[in-house]
């Protein structure tokens, strides 16, 4: 058993009463720290590995806890950014160790006009405006801020996660990976000194890059599917689904931007399937409060929006309408 197959039996151990807490433990998070996973997107001297191991990792993590390793998986598009920025020498080190952990703020890169907007000021911005989706509050130390300025280049800054005068916190009610401490952030003119920025670039070139990294969300719709598969005493069910996982899998790693829409939404289709199994295997009882089953289903249905684009949307309704 590898390092993070031992991790996730661990999670897996404590999934059902993580979720009914309404927290991830810091515990779990120390425990990824402490076995080098933080490091996983960084420098190979700071535990980074290739990409394919580091989307197997995920992967295997997910299939423990989806809570945990979705605050965790958020920590690493800030070590990417964090590695080719200004910052890289104060933060690269101790965010690979995991001793300074990160969430995300996408509020200045959705399509239309920005929810987050960034004012230029004699020492650096003020941003102003929502983040509607933030993971891991009270669980990270930063958080990596998209807001979009007056020339329309995003502008992308590392932030205390603090609430403030100029920063509130809006905790969001979800009907599954409630642990993961999901909520809105508002920022109102919230200094951002120009020693916080991690980089820029014009929202023109960002539909591109954001369509070459969708890969990694696919791990999570594939943990969750693996979950269901071990869970299941029928053996042959089992061995269908994991020749559906990996078959999702090698998919997804051999896809190029134009096709990963379709794998990503090829791979939550498999979660909800897999899910939907289980719990028919499992039974009535299945749906009963605290049941793993049940639980496993409703985080199926949450991997069928997280992290969607409209070809991803547009693919999954296909594949779920049965149109062809």
């Amino acid at each position: 058993m590898t390092t993070a197959e031992r991790l996730a039996e661990t999670f897996f151990a404590a999934a059902d009463a993580v979720e009914a807490a309404g927290t991830v433990p810091v515990e779990h998070l120390d425990l990824l720290a402490a076995n080098g996973f933080y490091g996983l997107f960084g420098p190979p001297d700071l535990g980074g590995v290739a990409e394919r191991e580091a989307w197997r990792t995920i992967e295997v993590l997910a299939s423990g806890c989806l809570s945990t390793a979705f605050v965790f998986t958020q920590h690493h598009s800030a070590v990417k950014a964090v590695s080719v920025s200004p910052l890289c020498s104060a933060y690269l080190e101790p965010m690979c160790r995991g001793e300074v952990r990160a969430g995300l703020a996408l509020g200045g890169l959705r399509p239309g006009p920005p929810l987050m907007r960034a004012q230029t000021t004699s020492d650096g911005y003020r941003f102003t405006g929502e983040a509607p989706w933030v993971t891991g509050w009270g669980l990270v130390d930063v958080v990596h801020v998209a807001a979009r300025d007056e020339d329309d280049t995003i502008v992308w800054a590392l932030l205390p996660a603090a609430a403030s005068a100029t920063l509130t916190v809006e905790p969001l009610e979800m009907l599954a990976v409630t642990a993961s401490r999901t909520v809105t952030l508002r920022f109102d003119g919230h200094p951002v000194p120009a020693g916080t920025v991690t980089g820029t670039l014009p929202y023109a070139e960002w539909p591109a890059r954001d369509a070459a990294g969708l890969r990694l969300n696919g791990s999570l719709a594939l943990g969750l599917a693996e979950r269901c598969r071990l869970s299941l005493t029928d053996d042959a069910l089992a061995a269908a689904l994991a020749r559906d996982i990996d078959a999702g899998r090698s998919a997804l790693d051999a896809a190029s931007p134009e096709y990963l829409p379709a794998a990503r939404a090829a791979a939550s289709d498999l979660a909800l399937r897999a899910a939907g199994t289980l719990l028919t295997a499992v039974g009535a009882r299945g749906i009963v409060a605290g049941q793993t089953a049940q639980r496993l289903l409703r985080e199926a249905g949450f991997l069928l929006v997280f992290g969607s684009r409209p070809p991803i949307r547009a693919d999954l309704l296909r594949r779920l309408a049965r149109t062809p």
